[in-house]
């Protein structure tokens, strides 16, 4: 599990990567404002797995040869990722396919809520014309 954290312009932004068996799921969290190290502490403990696990949406990820890397070749690698900010294009894409996912239930949801309240309009104006003719 590896955790990002980088300000995206007006919010200081987590992102938890974690690849199981070749497939990729991320999660973004907004801290807001800059996340002292308690916070981040606490987001670890109590928040990162939960987050984790709740998401469905897993990107494959092309396995990479496992031969012998030179130590400075390591060490240059690891000093870039430190220097490097921003997410991984495949965490990218994860989150992107995480939006729509949430994109379309809201449009559903919003949908049906619209149905529903057409319906119930339309129940109340049956009413009151029934209401009007009972009298005569």
């Amino acid at each position: 599990m590896k955790l990002t954290i980088y300000h995206d312009g007006q919010y200081w932004v987590g992102v938890v990567e974690e690849q199981d068996q070749g497939k990729l799921k991320t999660a973004r969290y907004i801290f807001g404002t800059e996340p002292k190290d308690e916070e981040i502490l606490h987001f670890i403990r109590e928040e990162m797995c939960e987050l984790v696990s709740r998401l469905s949406q897993e990107v494959a990820v092309k396995g990479s040869e496992t031969k012998k890397i030179n130590p400075k070749r390591l060490a240059r690698q690891a000093a870039y990722e430190l220097r490097r900010k921003g997410v991984s294009s495949n965490a990218q894409e994860a989150l992107k396919l995480e939006y729509e996912k949430r994109k379309l239930e809201k449009r559903t949801y919003s949908k049906q809520q619209k149905e529903s309240m057409k319906a119930r309009i339309r129940e109340l104006k049956e009413k009151k014309a029934k209401e009007k003719h009972r009298g005569h």
